[in-house]
């Protein structure tokens, strides 16, 4: 890839497959029309030979005299080549005048060889044979070469890759494997799947394991392990044995000790190692493409916190990156997008923001273009009423600078001082006793209940009315310090299932005593040393607290998307003046 510094100024992941309606007329902004071609590429990758299903979509007009930059795309967790997101995609950007890729990954449609969870040595390895027919180096397996896609030398196409959640960290690992790769869009994507599936939000354990999200994960891997039912007749290539049917075997193996709530050092730490082997956590040292990061704030699976962990990586060693948060992810309005939002099915990329900035990007860095490729960082905002004036832009995230106190009398207080000396207790139930979400509940269509804490086993600590109205705009923090005997027994015993275990969260009471739980986002914390304070930071959301509305910051003993504590483990929290858990709040504005 020939490096372009920007002038200045200038469906699920391991989910569903993004399903955005397909678009009936040609969408606004369309100039060109295309052909389509079916091809079949055999690869080698991670010691197989793999077949790629794909379809290449060519703009009208091009040829050896009349080239076009290329765009890669592929299909979200259990899609396809031929879903909603993938072919509507190829298809928005062929009538933009770029050659389209759209192909099914590996394990998936109809590609061959087992689910590698985008692993870079395997998927990424794949997708850059896919690049190298791009540059007019490799045939598809029906002797078709492609002799029109613009090139920067020999052997070097100009291309970008777009997609989301499972289509999103591909192009993060392909481009760790293949330096031709000249911008990436990655949307609704990870950045550590260890955080993901089994987080751990105490800050500076990244070695403890945290609390299994298992809706989210076994829904996936039931979806992996079902593939004849998705797809029949499979190639043989993607069948790995009868204990882990499509899955290579250390994903089965991750996610058995997963769901065996027990964490053995010795194989926890394998399981970590694993998982975050395949996530951009361990490659992004070696990404240089330009990369437009698309997180949702609707999103439990994936949540604001994996984006910015990879803006922050990427931005620190020079990699050009921009960042927006946009309203829609794993847990709504992916079929069916807030008015304004980007909807590509629709048509809607010139008329919508982050179709815009897509857009821009591609221009600038696919077609060397001067345009102007936005601020560093923008923001849905759900409380402004008109969609043309939803997002705020930034260059760079708000700090932690609103900082509030836990009392001891149950008030969170903005001052130190006014903190009452006090001491409350909570403990937990064999069975869960808290409600953010089910997970799987949009997915499948079912109505979920509104979030719950069950008394006793919860503690909250709740503001006065705020004087004015508060955005919250990224990943709160809290510092707290429990007590809990029954955990500090167990938590040496080399099985950090014998951890005591919390969830952290935040929620919005209004004056009339609705609580909300914003984007029903809670923080999972296995705390490293019961007896040592400790540090959570909080799923990233962007909420306005109106005037008079109150702030409530809550822990409770359990929560029942994820699987919780090994035993029953009382738990105090002593405050005093001088010694009390604090909260602090990004806050858009200061």
């Amino acid at each position: 890839m020939s490096r372009r510094v920007p002038r200045s100024g200038a469906a699920l992941a391991l989910g569903l497959a993004l399903t955005a309606p397909l678009a009936l007329t040609a969408p606004a902004g369309a100039t060109g029309q295309y052909t389509v071609t079916a091809l079949k590429f055999t690869v080698q990758a991670g010691g197989r030979t793999c077949t790629i299903d794909a379809d290449l979509y060519r703009p009208a007009g091009t040829d050896g005299t009349h080239r076009a930059p290329a765009v890669l795309t592929t299909n979200g967790f259990g899609g396809s080549k031929a879903d909603g997101s993938t072919d509507a995609t190829a298809k928005a950007f062929a009538e933009r005048g770029y050659v389209s890729l759209a192909y099914s990954g590996l394990g998936f449609g109809g590609s061959g060889c087992l689910i590698s969870l985008d692993d870079p040595r395997i998927d990424g390895t794949a997708a850059s044979r896919l690049i190298d027919f791009l540059a007019g180096e490799h045939a598809a397996d029906d002797g078709t070469t492609a002799d029109f896609v613009s090139l920067d030398a020999a052997g070097d196409p100009r291309v970008g890759m777009i997609g989301g959640s499972y289509g999103g960290a591909i192009q993060l690992a392909t481009a760790a494997v293949d330096h031709r790769v000249d911008a990436l869009v990655p949307m609704i994507t990870w950045h550590d799947l260890a955080y993901a599936l089994d987080p751990n939000n105490a800050v500076g354990a990244p070695d403890v394991p945290g609390a299994f999200k298992w809706q989210w994960s076994n829904g996936f891997y039931l979806i992996g392990e079902g593939q004849p039912l998705l797809q029949p007749s499979l190639d043989p290539s993607r069948i790995n044995s009868l204990t882990c049917l499509h899955f290579v075997t250390q994903a089965c193996d991750t996610v058995r000790t997963l769901n065996s709530s027990a964490y053995p050092a010795d194989r926890t730490t394998e399981l970590l190692s694993y998982a975050r082997s395949v996530s951009p956590v361990s490659y992004l040292d070696r990404v240089q493409a330009p990369t437009l990061l698309i997180q949702g704030q609707a999103d439990s699976l994936f949540n604001l916190n994996e984006a910015t962990a990879t803006y922050k990586t990427l931005k620190a060693q020079g990699t050009p990156v921009n960042m927006i948060w946009q309203s829609w992810g794993h847990s709504g309005g992916l079929t069916d997008p807030a008015e304004g939002e980007l909807n590509i099915g629709q048509g809607n990329l010139e008329t919508s923001y982050v179709g815009r900035r897509i857009l821009a990007w591609f221009d600038r860095h696919l077609r060397d273009r001067a345009v102007d490729t936005g601020p560093a960082f923008a923001y849905y905002r759900d409380w402004i009423t008109d969609p043309a004036d939803r997002y705020a832009t930034a260059d760079r995230l708000p700090a932690l600078d609103s900082t509030f106190y836990l009392s001891g009398d149950g008030k969170l207080v903005d001052n130190r001082a006014k903190v009452a000396r006090g001491s409350r207790s909570y403990t937990n139930w064999l069975i869960p006793t808290s409600h953010s979400e089910s997970s799987l509940a949009g997915v499948v269509g079912l109505p979920d209940p509104a979030p719950y804490d069950t008394p006793s086993t919860h503690l909250a600590w709740t503001s006065e009315p705020l004087p004015r109205a508060l955005d919250v705009v990224g990943a709160p923090r809290a510092t707290l310090k429990v007590n809990s005997p029954a955990a500090e027994r167990g938590q040496d015993s080399g099985d950090a299932a014998d951890k005591l275990v919390l969830f952290a969260k935040v929620y919005d009471i209004a004056p009339d005593g609705t609580k909300t739980l914003v984007r029903r986002l809670v923080a999972p914390v296995r705390v490293p040393d019961v007896t040592e304070s400790f540090t959570v930071t909080l799923p990233g959301i962007v909420h306005r607290y109106e005037a008079g509305h109150r702030l409530r910051f809550v822990i409770a003993a359990s929560d029942d998307a994820y699987f919780g504590n090994k035993g029953v483990k009382p738990v105090t929290v002593v405050s005093a003046p001088e010694e009390t858990g604090v909260l602090r709040l990004p806050v858009a504005g200061g």
